[in-house]
């Protein structure tokens, strides 16, 4: 066996185990297989993984690679599939309820989310005022960070990356009008009433830069953005954990609110 037949042995076994630990909503605790090195063998992961998954992307989240690996992995940011049936819509009086893997991880991001409105063209490079002007409508939201590898966390971007992303879905909460003249955003994230992250952000310039790493990276993969499709553009109070029957909110002042409760993942239907 060649080294690169291995290599493709490799990439797919971490990713049907990926797959199948999803559908049978069942946790563990090692990666399968040695953790990627590199980018690039962590996004065949994940493409293999999502070509076998049965559902189509409806987004891309989009996260931040730690500052002391940026030079040794080459990028500042990442991204992940975000699947059409796991986005939800969700706010303060209408409470949504969110999948976590038993023996798994699960975990809550207030975010800002834009949706597409118009088809971007084929392009390779974006600046942040080249996707602004993409943008349909921008949305207060909650990530749902999860994966049925307990030790994501502890892994490193790479293994956040294979995995799915390390997204389980999305809940889209209110729209924000005027939000091109929009002045600082609050935002504080609650878990069973317990604060655990607050920030106040002057504007959309971090989202604006993440909504262009999306364009160019979903472009290197294939899977090029289109109209309608949402980017979750990374959390704003950080990544907080929940357990199952755990309550959280995310709480953006004048903007709204989301509330929503972990629940426990169920096995993918036959």
């Amino acid at each position: 066996m060649s080294n690169r037949e291995g290599a493709a042995e490799r990439i797919d076994f971490a990713a049907w185990q990926f797959v199948a630990a999803r559908a049978a909503a069942e946790g563990f605790n090692a990666f399968p297989g040695d953790v990627p090195t590199d980018l690039s063998t962590a996004y065949a992961i994940q493409q293999a993984a999502t070509r076998l998954w049965p559902d189509t992307v409806g987004g891309w989240k989009v996260g931040r690679i730690p500052a002391a690996l940026e030079a040794d992995l080459g990028a500042e940011r990442f991204a992940g599939p975000i699947f059409a049936r796991t986005i939800v819509e969700g706010d303060a009086a209408s409470p949504a309820d969110f999948p976590v893997h038993r023996g798994g991880f699960g975990a809550v991001e207030a975010e800002i989310v834009l949706r597409l409105g118009h088809t971007p063209p084929p392009q390779k490079q974006w600046t942040a005022g080249e996707a602004a002007a993409l943008i349909g409508s921008v949305h207060i939201a909650i990530e749902v960070a999860g994966s049925p590898l307990a030790t994501i966390m502890q892994l490193g971007p790479t293994a956040s990356i294979a995995a799915f992303g390390n997204n389980s879905g999305l809940i889209l909460g209110p729209a924000i009008s005027d939000w091109a003249g929009l002045g600082p955003i609050t935002c504080a994230t609650m878990i069973d009433d317990d604060q655990v992250g607050n920030i106040i952000v002057d504007d959309l310039t971090g989202p604006m830069a993440a909504l262009a790493f999306a364009l160019e990276q979903a472009h290197r993969l294939g899977s090029p953005l289109r109209e309608g499709d949402l980017v979750s553009t990374g959390a704003l109070t950080g990544v907080h954990p929940i357990d199952i029957g755990q309550h959280a909110l995310a709480d953006f002042g004048a903007l709204g609110s989301i509330s929503c409760r972990a629940v426990p993942a169920r096995p993918l239907a036959a």
